[in-house]
């Protein structure tokens, strides 16, 4: 009796102790991040031991609320990110280095590289792959098949878009060969645009991000084309006033081609199964195809006491079950060496996705808001003027010494 109350009391004290040391990790996230990391923190809570509190917070004050949160030392322990606001919350010494654990990682090679890179600052890493997102192209095959086209053949160059776009919209009424979110969303723009010069080898911006590199024969070249599918009337009047609200026009059924988020291959999918539709990466202006890398960074908050159990539930985040959990809610695995065993079994055009992930890119600048997604920007001012506009030279002239000045006036 004695000695089962000893077991008892013993168990009981081993209880405790590992209760005790149990930690609540705080953690902000921006509204609409959607399931698929929310399903994760209720996998790993579910487990026991450490949990995660998340808190969603309206993605237009998130970047504000978090520096605010930081200058009054109530800033939570970690923070789903958009990547492209890591290099500078990291410049203002507000992120944990997270170098040497990341980089002890077996798997960091494998992570998003485009992540990894926005995540690092003067060559320290302070942001991690969470959520990844590519930009890809979509064709309906359906009304491929009607305009007399191959359904079952991606397009490879914007010769061969072109050419479709004008059969497709031959077939008369509202039905259009090609859309894009045009001159009210700057953020559309970078996100299905700029795949077509980095494609061949171009850039809007130095590597530095402290040069515009805007006007180059690339950039000449895509806007071309642009200009070009809108003078053959391929693309709906209503484009170019668009600020992002139809950019998935797509799912109406009545567009035959447009450049999209991987997002998109689950909205199709889950919400519009009538639509039978293709994906490929996007072709640049030579036919090499590049993507846009966007998505959320992890990054913690510099001076947490609670680093250890942070590290822990990334690194459920990242393993094969974490993986699965949020593949299975529409985001893109982080880990390339995983990829096929987490996508096994589900929508095969996912891959597509991971494929963008190995030549998309990111513009690294410090000044992301003002030069790309501010609706008065410099770049939402260039689509506007130089694919719609008369002054294409104009465009490109003004353009580049306004992003010239606002990356000077930075620095």
């Amino acid at each position: 009796m004695l000695k089962r109350q000893f077991a008892i009391a013993a168990l009981m004290s081993l209880y405790m102790a590992s209760t005790a040391s149990a930690e609540t990790i705080s953690m902000w996230v921006r509204s609409g991040i959607g399931d698929s990391f929310k399903e994760v923190v209720k996998a790993f809570n579910d487990k026991g031991g450490d949990k995660v509190e998340m808190t969603e917070v309206p993605f237009s004050e998130l970047v504000q609320k978090y520096a605010t949160a930081v200058a009054g030392g109530q800033a939570p322990d970690a923070l789903s990110l958009d990547l492209i606001y890591t290099p500078a919350f990291a410049a203002a010494g507000q992120l944990e280095d997270l170098s040497d654990w990341a980089k002890a990682l077996p798997y960091f090679n494998s992570l998003s590289p485009s992540h990894v890179k926005l995540g690092t600052y003067d060559g320290k890493i302070y942001g991690m792959p969470l959520s990844v997102e590519t930009s890809i192209f979509a064709w309906n095959k359906d009304l491929y098949k009607k305009a007399g086209l191959d359904p079952e053949k991606a397009p490879k160059t914007w010769e061969e878009i072109t050419a479709n776009a004008e059969k497709i919209r031959a077939l008369g009424g509202d039905t259009y060969g090609f859309y894009f979110s045009g001159g009210g969303c700057g953020g559309c723009m970078i996100f299905t645009f700029t795949p077509l010069v980095w494609g061949a080898g171009a850039d809007i911006l130095s590597a530095d991000g402290k040069k515009a590199t805007l006007d180059t024969p690339q950039m000449r070249k895509a806007v071309d084309i642009y200009r070009n599918l809108v003078a053959k009337d391929t693309v709906p009047a209503g484009s170019a006033s668009d600020n992002g609200v139809n950019f998935l026009s797509f799912t109406n059924g009545k567009i035959g081609q447009q450049s999209l988020g991987a997002f998109a291959i689950g909205t199709l999918v889950t919400q519009h199964p009538e639509i039978n539709f293709g994906v490929t990466l996007i072709p640049g202006v030579d036919g090499k195809p590049s993507s846009f890398a966007g998505g959320d960074n992890f990054v913690v908050t510099k001076g947490t006491p609670k680093l250890d159990a942070v590290k822990k539930f990334l690194e459920y985040t990242y393993s094969v079950e974490g993986q699965k959990i949020m593949a299975k809610f529409g985001s893109l695995p982080t880990r390339g060496d995983i990829a096929n065993e987490v996508l096994d079994g589900l929508d095969p055009r996912l891959k597509v996705g991971i494929e963008a992930i190995a030549v998309a890119k990111t513009p690294y600048t410090l000044q992301f808001n003002d030069l790309i997604n501010s609706s008065n920007g410099p770049w939402a001012t260039f689509i506007n003027a130089s694919i719609y506009g008369s002054d294409v030279d104009g465009a490109f002239s003004n353009a580049q010494a306004e992003m010239q000045s606002i990356i000077d006036a930075a620095n």
